[in-house]
């Protein structure tokens, strides 16, 4: 089989295309003939060696793939060779053929094609699991997402919808018509004082903050929150300007990220969240649940990925600069 690998840190342009030997299927678990697979903010983090949960080079990265079952482990009852699905990885996703334990995978909605179904799980779990979950959004509240027309950003628009909620969205202006068909009110994500923009939209604050910037962003978020507000963290790109490596800078960026006490969280009736779905892939108590109720929404046609743009395999080096230069819309997805 073939596979997408980092041999080592740097550029996207270190990105090889390698032979690997197709993987054994063990029992309880089922192999994937893969036809796409998602491209994470996190992908590229791993390749410029930001991403401290990536295996070291040489090595694989993805966490979500939709294709057909290749075969099936001894023990499995609920998946039969021939049947689309989309399914769940740690790593590796970005591969030919993918052997993941058959609870991990699940039908590819009716419908959809692969490039939809392997835009589905990262983003909107994440999506899901910040607003109800960790930020508990009741009906009415406000919510302001960065990088609105990401594929996160328009999955929480979507639930946002569903959920009763109004979402301010930043975002660059060249993607606020899309945003606007959303039901989303865009703000420009470009302008160094978008905070302001936020504090006129919303005077008396915003009930929840979805944050994958970080650096002064965050500190600017928690500025924001109303009283009872919550600041969610689920990323920080700022630590990756441009596609190359600067570890100095980043160390720096890191130094000064800012840090939240207690005793103010207490006095400001504020709360700050984290959220990393890479390391919930095993709680599957946790995301069982919530993936059910995703799944419900995309049968009745509630949900529906937008996927900005596939990329080849043998092409897989454009992908990064893509996203690196804040043009996508929606998910980027792989293509095998």
């Amino acid at each position: 089989m073939k596979q997408l690998v980092i041999p080592r840190y740097g550029p996207p342009e270190v990105l090889e295309v390698r032979e690997a030997p197709d993987p054994p299927v063990e029992p309880g678990t089922v192999r994937i003939r893969v036809h796409a697979a998602g491209i994470n903010f996190s992908d590229l983090l791993a390749r410029q060696g930001l991403y401290p949960d990536a295996p070291r080079p040489p090595c694989t990265v993805g966490y979500e793939v939709a294709g057909a079952v290749d075969a099936v482990g001894e023990g499995v009852t609920a998946l039969r060779r021939g049947e689309l699905v989309v399914a769940t990885m740690r790593f590796g996703g970005q591969s030919e053929l993918v052997v993941v334990p058959a609870a991990a995978a699940f039908p590819l909605p009716k419908g959809w094609s692969f490039e939809q179904g392997a835009a589905f799980p990262v983003v909107y779990l994440t999506a899901h699991h910040m607003l109800v979950r960790v930020a508990a959004a009741q009906r009415g509240e406000t919510v302001l997402v960065h990088a609105a027309a990401g594929g996160v950003g328009l999955a929480v628009a979507e639930l946002g919808r569903l959920l009763g909620l109004r979402v301010l969205g930043l975002a660059s202006t060249g993607k606020h018509d899309i945003l606007r068909g959303y039901g989303v009110e865009p703000l420009d994500g470009r302008d160094p004082r978008w905070f302001e923009a936020v504090r006129a939209a919303a005077p008396r604050g915003v009930d929840v903050v979805l944050d994958a910037v970080g650096g002064d962003s965050w500190q600017h978020g928690y500025r924001l929150l109303a009283p009872g507000g919550r600041l969610v963290c689920y990323g920080a790109s700022v630590l990756s300007e441009g596609s190359g490596r600067n570890l100095v800078k980043t160390l720096w960026r890191v130094l000064r990220f800012p840090r939240f006490g207690p005793r103010a969280l207490m006095d400001e009736n504020r709360s700050v969240a984290g959220v990393n779905l890479g390391h919930l892939w095993n709680e599957r108590a946790l995301l069982e649940p919530q993936v059910a109720a995703l799944l419900g929404y995309a049968r009745e046609g509630k949900l529906t990925p937008r996927v900005g743009r596939t990329f080849q395999l043998a092409d897989a080096a454009a992908a990064p600069h893509y996203i690196h230069e804040r043009r996508n819309v929606g998910k980027g997805v792989l293509t095998l």
